[in-house]
Formats: structure tokens, sequence, C-alpha cells
């Protein structure tokens, strides 16, 4: 009775506080809205290809939830490291306007120590579309805890094309049976981590196509859809290095957006996927129930039977469906005589330059074929290399090593010698070497970035805290005349590129968002392997006006740690109900949403 009274106390106190806040809100300015999320991040078993393994859960989802917010909104996530190791959660693709404290990669945020909670807070500001989360270290993202970030349109603001009876998110991305750890021990020890064990698609295995190559008892995925109904679908690859090609069976996939840019309308029998890169699809069921369907995500730009295997299957079960999906697989791309298919792919997706709604990089650099280009920067990869007796990855010949102290925290206390504002423009003549190398971005600068892709993989490149304009891709070397290939119009703004073995692709991104931005690959192997930097962005000018201020919780490490305020781990494994009572996080979120009310209204 006594529990109950204080629960009850409890929860009409957070109403009050809920209710008193409403008010303040409206007494100041119209705020925008706030959602409040609990995240336990905690180990499950799955055997998504009949092998158990530990993988990364969300409140016990594999994959985890999906935020589902609207334009300008502030997301407020309160997340729990209930795994036995450090943890950081990084947001794909999302802008972080003003922002990079909540970034959640090494450079900007200590890790969040075993057992204990940290929050999250930032605005989607001025952005629409498909992106999804993961956890940043150690090669976790092999082991799950990734999901869907959903960012609508406002009202106010029309789609451009007819609202689609659902919307459908698809994770997809390839998958080994073995655990995030010892991937990650292969790699310590020089070792390369070979072909996949295969695709999963949410989460699970191939549906079985196939006796041979999938084995019996395995879940798969299947997305009911109504007949003469079409569907948005959103697709991510969240897999370690694999290019996949997406397709659905005898249905076209109308492509309308990618990383929060509304493209031009092209309809695609397949589309190649590259690691962390989303697009959505418009699908119309407009085919007869006498099966259902194959929906597939094969590997691209691999040889070998070897690579059979990596494929994943799910099923699209129209709910007139007269029979089971049987037979052989949707083909992928014949290419064998045009090496040049997949590039050409890519080149055709463009940006539709006249569909209203909000717009990365609202600043007007959306007229990008006009600016003054005012830092170049040829970044080369290569195969791996052996550095002071490391198995190393690098960019212009520099591996980089996080320091102990992150560097937007170093430079927040005038800490120095924690890293170099020395990355070189153009790769290196001397031996590569091991270095927390930064480049120093110039704040309202236009910079061309160069990827040029000497290894014999493909690889996919990813910048934080921006959306940049896919202006070239070619094979060869770049040259300064590549550049009269550019799409100086209606190149696609996105946050992450392929780049072909052999070839270069061009972006250009205006340098308007004050903050520390991780610049690296999104291959994650290659990336725990040091291919990154950070683009420094600082504003010259004496001003709080152009970055939020560090945040109140802000963790401390390396150098600063003894700033650190002790938090008294949790016990592992609780679930989120077990966290907080329904009470609590009402009083919690009250809390936050007064205390942000200075910075957001």
């Amino acid at each position: 009775m006594a529990l109950r009274r204080a629960a009850a106390a409890a929860a009409a106190a957070a109403a009050a506080i809920m209710v008193w806040a409403a008010a303040l809100a409206g007494l100041c300015s119209a705020a925008d809205p706030y959602v409040f999320i609990d995240w336990n991040v905690a180990y499950m078993n799955a055997a998504p290809l009949g092998v158990e393994l530990r993988v990364i859960a969300i409140n016990g989802k594999f994959p985890g939830p999906i935020v589902n917010v609207t334009t300008n909104w502030n997301v407020v996530v309160n997340v729990l490291n209930s795994l036995d190791e450090p943890l950081l959660i990084t947001w794909d693709g999302v802008q972080q306007r003003k922002n990079s404290w909540q970034d959640g990669v090494l450079g900007t945020n200590c890790p969040i120590p075993v057992g204990w909670n940290w929050t999250y807070e930032f605005q989607v500001k001025d952005q629409i579309g498909s992106f999804f989360y993961f956890p940043s270290l150690s090669l976790q993202r092999a082991g799950g805890g990734y999901g869907g970030i959903t960012i609508n349109n406002r009202e106010i603001i029309p789609l451009p094309f007819d609202t689609p009876h659902g919307d459908i998110t698809l994770f997809i991305g390839d998958w080994f049976n073995k655990n995030h750890t010892d991937l990650k021990k292969e790699l310590d020890d020089g070792k390369t981590l070979g072909v996949p064990d295969g695709v999963l698609m949410n989460g699970k295995g191939p549906y079985r196509y196939n006796n041979t190559l999938v084995p019996a008892g395995i879940d798969y995925e299947s997305i009911n859809v109504q007949p003469g109904k079409t569907y948005r679908f959103r697709v991510h690859n969240v897999g370690m290095f694999t290019c996949l090609n997406f397709r659905i069976q005898s249905h076209n996939l109308l492509l309308v957006e990618t990383e929060g840019s509304y493209t031009m309308q092209q309809n695609y029998t397949n589309l190649d996927i590259f690691v962390g890169q989303s697009y959505s699809f418009l699908v119309t069921m407009d085919q007869n129930a006498s099966s259902d369907y194959y929906i597939v995500a094969s590997a691209r730009s691999v040889n070998g039977s070897t690579w059979d295997r990596v494929i994943g299957v799910a099923i699209l079960h129209y709910s007139n469906s007269k029979g089971k999906a049987a037979g052989p697989l949707p083909d992928p791309p014949n290419d064998v005589y045009d090496k040049t298919y997949s590039m050409n792919q890519a080149r055709s997706i463009r940006w539709n330059v006249t569909a209203s709604g909000a717009r990365p990089n609202p600043q007007g650099s959306f007229r990008y074929g006009s600016i003054n280009v005012t830092q170049l920067y040829v970044l080369q990869n290569k195969p791996p290399v052996l550095i002071d007796g490391k198995h190393r990855a690098t960019l212009n010949d520099i591996s980089y090593s996080p320091p102990d102290t992150p560097l937007r925290l170093a430079d927040q206390f005038d800490k120095k010698g924690v890293y170099e504002l020395d990355f070189p423009t153009r790769p290196q003549k001397g031996p590569p070497r091991i270095a927390s190398s930064a480049i120093n971005g110039t704040y309202r600068g236009f910079m061309e970035i160069v990827f040029q892709n000497n290894d014999t993989r493909v690889q996919s490149y990813h910048l934080d805290g921006y959306a940049f304009f896919v202006v070239g891709m070619d094979y060869g070397e770049w040259s300064d005349n590549s550049r009269g290939t550019y799409n100086k119009w209606d190149g696609v703004a996105r946050s992450t590129i392929q780049v072909y073995p052999g070839a270069w692709t061009a972006v250009l991104v205006s340098l308007d968002n004050v903050g520390t931005w991780n610049l690296r690959s999104e291959d994650i192997d290659s990336w725990y392997l040091g291919q990154e930097t950070y683009i420094i962005v600082v504003n010259p000018e004496s001003t709080n006006k152009t970055e939020l201020p560090v945040p109140d919780n802000a963790l401390y490490c390396g150098i600063l740690k003894d700033k650190q305020k002790q938090q008294t781990p949790h016990a592992q494994g609780l679930n989120s109900a077990s966290i907080a009572s329904a009470a609590g996080r009402m009083v919690l979120a009250a809390m936050l949403f007064l205390s942000a009310m200075p910075v957001f209204l």
C-alpha cells in the first residue's frame, strides 16, 4: 500500500511538472515537440543463421526499435549500457546541427562505462528521410545494436508523392557466425575476416529457397501486403563491408529518397546498396497472387563460389496469395561485359531540386555549382599494411589512432597535444604512420573531398554532421581535369558514398556546422583498423550562437577523467521496465525538457 501511494504521488508530481513545463513553454514561444526514449542495451541469444550467438539488443529487440519523429523534433534518448564493454551510439546521417557533443563517436564522446547510463539529446533540425543508428565502438555493429530513424515531413509540407498505404523498414547486412569480440580479435591478430556466412534481413536468416545453401529451421522475414496498394520500403545496409544488390521479384522499385534527400523518381528493377547507405522505394503491389514473391539482397563486387551463400531472402506475402514462393531467385545484374553497370546506376541517382520540404545545409548551399571551393582534400586508401608491427588501414598513409581524450573535449578545456591538425591534403610520400591527425576545416568554407580507392575492394565513406553533394565518380586516378565531368546542378545530397576499386568519387560540402565531425570508412573493419579522421570546424568569432554548450551530463575520460562524477553502476541484464518506473521517467522527461528550454526556444 505504501509503495502504491508513493507511486501515485510520484505520478501526480510528474504530471504537475509536465503541466507547468507546457504552460511555461507556451509563455516563452511555440516549442518544437520532444520525444523521450529509454533504451536498455544488453546481450541476448539468437541464431539467425542457425548458429547461436550473443547479439546486441535494445529493450530486448534485435534489430532495435525505430525512432519515428518529425522534422525539428527534439529527441532525448536515455541509454543504459548493460553490455560487458563500453558503449557509444551514433546517429548515422542525422546532422546534429551545432551539436557534435551528441555524435556518439570517440572524437566527441567518452564511452558509456559498463552499467552506466547516459542521455543523448539532439534536434532533427531541417531534416526528413531515412537513417539508422548503431553502436560505434569495437565492431559492435557486427553484433547488432542497430535500428532505424524515420524523420517525417511536417504536415504543412507535402510529400513529393502520394502518401503510401504503409511504411516498411528493412535492415540488410552481411553476417558472421562469430561474436563481434571474436571478429575483433581476428583483426587484432592481423587476419582478414574472409567471406561472411550470410546476409540477414531484419535480423533474420534467408527463406529456404535452396536446401543446400540454407539449413532447415531458420526463421525468415515475411512482409504482409495488400494487392493494389503502394508501400514505402526504407532499406538500410547495416552490414560490415559487403555491397548488396536489392531487388523484389517481379516488382519495380521507384526510388524517392536517400539519406534525407528526395530524389528524382526513377524505376529500378534492382539497386546496389553499399554499406551505410539508406534508400526509400515506393513499391506497388501490382502482380497477381499466384504465389508469394522473393525479396533478395545478394553480395556484389565479389568473386568466387564461396560468396554464393552471402544472400538474404525474405518473403513478400500478398493477403490473397495462393501459395509459397518457389523456384529460382530473381537474377542479379549481369555486368560481366559491362563493368560500369553499377557506377552508371549510381550516377543516375539525382536530387529532386523542386521538392518542397526540409533540405540539408539549408543556408543556401544547395546552389553548390556556383560556390567557389576553398579547400581540397584528396583522400587515398590502399590495402592494409604493417605499421609498427600492426595490421593497419590508412587514408593518405595515416592510420588514425583515437586518443584517450576526445578531441572535442580537449578543445573545450584547452588541452594541448591530444591531436594534431596536420592531416595531409594529398597522399604522403613518406612511409605510413599511426597518428591522431585531424583536418582543419574553414568555417563557412566549401570543401572538395576526393576519395581515391587504390584497394581491390569497394569502400563506403561517411561524414557525420553534414550532407555532402555527390558530384562525380569514375575509374582511374582523379586529376584537376576530372572536374570537367562534375554534375554541378542536381548531384544528390547524402552522407555516405561508395568508391569503386581503382576509382574515385568526389563530393562537395559546405562547412556551416561548427563542431568536430568524424570522416570515416563505413566498412567497419577498415574503420576499426584506422581509416578515419576528423574535420574540425571552429567559428573564429567569439560567439555561442554557432555551437551548443558542453552538456551538463558530459562524460569525462583521459586527461580529464578527474572531472567525472562517479555513477553507481546498474545491474546488467535488467529489462527496461526495471530501470525506472513510469513516474520516474516522466519526472526525468520534465526535468530534461525544462533544462533544455533555454537552448531550443
